[in-house]
């Protein structure tokens, strides 16, 4: 599921639906044997925000395969789509879902439906914005006691200032009010949250592993796959953050020269840029060093 919406409010900040949480959710799910649909409430060709600085192999993937690319620019229409025919649906996010999901009656009777029945419900990012105004039969919110993740209000207010203006709501605050137990994890790194039947997702580097545990409650053994690069990068930021620049280097001479595996340097230096941007000098200059250390383990690994 996918937003139609391809502005932010009142503003002309073009949005739409981010295409890497879509395209890594996709792949993951059409992998392990599930046929997937694409909607969004107006349906047609929806709006789409590509990230050029975040494009992976899943995401030049997903632009050059002629049937996900006819699916996206033919979404079925939501008032069209028979809740009956899915096992599970995935709201992904990208800032538009912040617009049209939350009020839209037909998400929240599928979403408090499949609920109840205890069919699998995911969302990512932005995607949770489906879920903040969903009433149970029992007359109290979905989101009540439920442990929850999305983008969290540091993450939208580092890079939108004035959010508050411009959104309906900051997702976390709005979760929060609706009585869910807000779980955060370090910026812009993977956290997923999972309340039963109910799976959401930080941001867009929460996707795979969200998509995942999607599967693990279908009932299924999700299979396997070749780590992307990005999520190493991730895994090792994950690391830092929790304990130190020295556990992070040996965790990259670990990936990097025993085990060969690709780790994605750039976005490790984008980190470092985003401590920049918070005034935390110190985490700017141990990031970048991490880069470096890299940089010299891709050059033994390519001696060996």
């Amino acid at each position: 599921m996918v937003t139609s919406t391809a502005v932010m409010g009142d503003t002309d900040k073009t949005t739409g639906y981010e295409l890497s949480e879509l395209a890594r959710a996709y792949y993951t799910f059409q992998a392990n044997g599930f046929e997937v649909d694409i909607a969004s409430p107006k349906g047609g060709n929806p709006p789409v925000v590509i990230d050029d600085e975040d494009m992976g192999a899943y995401d030049f993937a997903f632009l050059n395969d002629s049937i996900a690319q006819y699916k996206t620019k033919h979404t079925i229409k939501l008032e069209n789509v028979v809740p009956e025919d899915y096992e599970a649906i995935f709201f992904a996010g990208g800032k538009g879902a912040m617009f049209d999901f939350p009020d839209d009656m037909t998400i929240q009777s599928i979403v408090k439906d499949y609920y109840q029945s205890g069919k699998v419900i995911g969302a990512v990012c932005h995607g949770p914005a489906a879920l903040v105004n969903v009433t149970l039969d029992n007359g109290r919110p979905l989101l009540e006691q439920k442990s929850v993740s999305g983008f969290t209000n540091k993450e939208e207010l580092l890079l939108i200032a004035e959010a508050k203006s411009i959104f309906p709501f900051l997702l976390q605050d709005k979760m929060v009010k609706q009585g869910a137990r807000f779980n955060e994890g370090p910026m812009y790194l993977e956290k997923i949250s999972q309340d039963k039947n109910l799976i959401t997702g930080q941001n867009p580097w929460s996707t795979w592993r969200l998509a995942e545990s999607m599967i693990s409650q279908l009932g299924y053994r999700p299979k396997h796959r070749e780590i992307t690069d990005e999520e190493n990068a991730i895994q090792i930021l994950s690391i830092y953050e929790a304990a130190g620049k020295e556990k992070a280097r040996k965790m990259i001479e670990t990936m990097l020269v025993k085990e060969k595996k690709p780790v994605d340097r750039v976005l490790i230096a984008k980190h470092g840029l985003l401590a920049a941007m918070k005034g935390e000098v110190g985490q700017f200059y141990h990031l970048i060093r991490l880069v470096s250390f890299a940089k010299k383990c891709e050059s033994k690994y390519a001696d060996i």
